[in-house]
């Protein structure tokens, strides 16, 4: 594995831990946006030396990964007990990029108003870090009998990539896992994949008053709309799993760009989608079904219409509702488990061996919006259930 220069493992942080809401504004203030867009991606170092700080001071070993093909990005992983099995909890440092316009207060700074914490990230998801923290001061340390890990991922709201790296290095073998996205504290046992491609039409430029002497890229990209319309009805119609409240496979058109000015020939044309598939379907059969559906455009038109990649894709994932663990959960939160439909670090982690959900306060409608918030009324309820897993899964 590639760690972080060796000196800063030799460290040891003498931190006090400031209380909750001084931990989440310290968080919250140090920027670590993940984008696509290299203006507006950000490096994550600073808040994994921050957490590292923290976790170490409560006598947890902390190991500073850097993540392989990345902008400066690292995972953090640290470790209380030893052994194998145990519990992790796991989530990302990273956050959406944001609109600056569109938000009321400082997006990094918290502001405490009607019984809630305001900034990015609140929910979605650096909240979850200071709950851990608070549950972790809480426990006899010296008494544990399992390891329990907290892991602090990067990319995840782009490529996934300190996920993916993670669970290929197979490092620890918890017996169980829980990843902190905001569901209301709702277990949730599965959720669809994610995969996303660009369409190229290549097509021949020219003067507009000459359409026999050009390939008009928008033409052809017309029926190559038509094509994947009909596939959007026939995955709908061929593919339901009820559990979700989107019960079929979705396929959207999410953007599309072609030609330069209005006198000529389009010569080129893209059409970028995504596609989310239901537990059970495979990427080879997602791609194979859009194969299929682009042939009769692509044979119309020799070499000018392919498709490839955005991004890796996220499997899908899902876990036993009948499991011990999910069955503890829906205990401990009072709520049932449930399917959703985004995606999550969920399968990578899952990749580990153990038994996963996905469970963490606020609510999923809050993340990637402007006024992000975080309800106060989350922190008992949250510290309560951490406190259950670790006591039951650790002790």
């Amino acid at each position: 594995m590639n760690f972080y220069p060796q000196k800063h493992n030799e460290i040891k942080y003498m931190v006090n831990i400031p209380n909750f809401s001084q931990v989440l504004q310290e968080l919250i203030s140090t920027p670590s946006i993940s984008s696509t867009l290299e203006s507006w991606d950000q490096g994550n170092l600073p808040i994994i030396e921050k957490l590292a700080a923290w976790f170490e001071s409560l006598g947890f070993h902390i190991e500073i990964q850097s993540v392989p093909h990345a902008r400066n990005k690292y995972n953090l992983l640290a470790t209380l007990g030893s052994g194998t099995g145990g519990l992790l909890l796991a989530g990302h440092s990273d956050t959406v990029p944001y609109d600056e316009n569109k938000w009321q207060t400082d997006p990094f700074k918290i502001q405490e108003k009607d019984n809630k914490f305001f900034g990015l990230g609140t929910c979605d998801m650096k909240g979850f870090f200071a709950f851990v923290l608070h549950a972790c001061k809480q426990i006899e340390r010296d008494k544990i009998k399992k390891p329990l890990y907290v892991l602090a991922t990067a990319d995840e709201e782009t490529t996934m990539a300190g996920a993916r790296f993670f669970a290929d290095e197979n490092k620890i073998t918890p017996d169980v896992a829980i990843i902190g996205e905001p569901t209301n504290l709702v277990p949730v046992v599965m959720h669809k994949g994610h995969m996303s491609h660009r369409i190229t039409v290549e097509g021949q430029s020219g003067h507009s008053s000459k359409p026999d002497y050009g390939v008009n890229a928008i033409e052809i990209m017309h029926g190559v709309i038509g094509a994947l319309l009909e596939l959007k009805q026939k995955l709908f119609s061929h593919y339901q799993n009820n559990a979700f409240d989107v019960a079929g496979p979705t396929l959207n058109l999410g953007a599309i760009q072609g030609g330069d000015n209005a006198n000529r020939i389009c010569g080129h044309c893209h059409l970028d989608i995504d596609m989310r598939a239901l537990p059970g379907m495979t990427d080879a059969e997602l791609i194979l079904l859009l194969s299929e559906a682009l042939k009769p455009v692509a044979t119309k038109y020799p070499g000018r219409v392919t498709f490839d990649e955005l991004h890796p894709s996220s499997p899908s994932f899902e876990q036993d509702a009948k499991d011990d663990f999910v069955v503890l959960a829906e205990k401990v939160s009072g709520h049932a488990c449930c399917a959703v439909n985004y995606a999550t670090e969920a399968p990578f982690i899952q990749h580990l061996g153990c038994k996963t959900i996905v469970m963490g306060p606020g609510s999923i409608a809050q993340a990637h919006q402007p006024n992000e918030y975080l309800a106060l009324s989350e922190i008992d309820k949250t510290n309560k259930l951490l406190q259950t897993m670790i006591q039951h899964y650790c002790f």
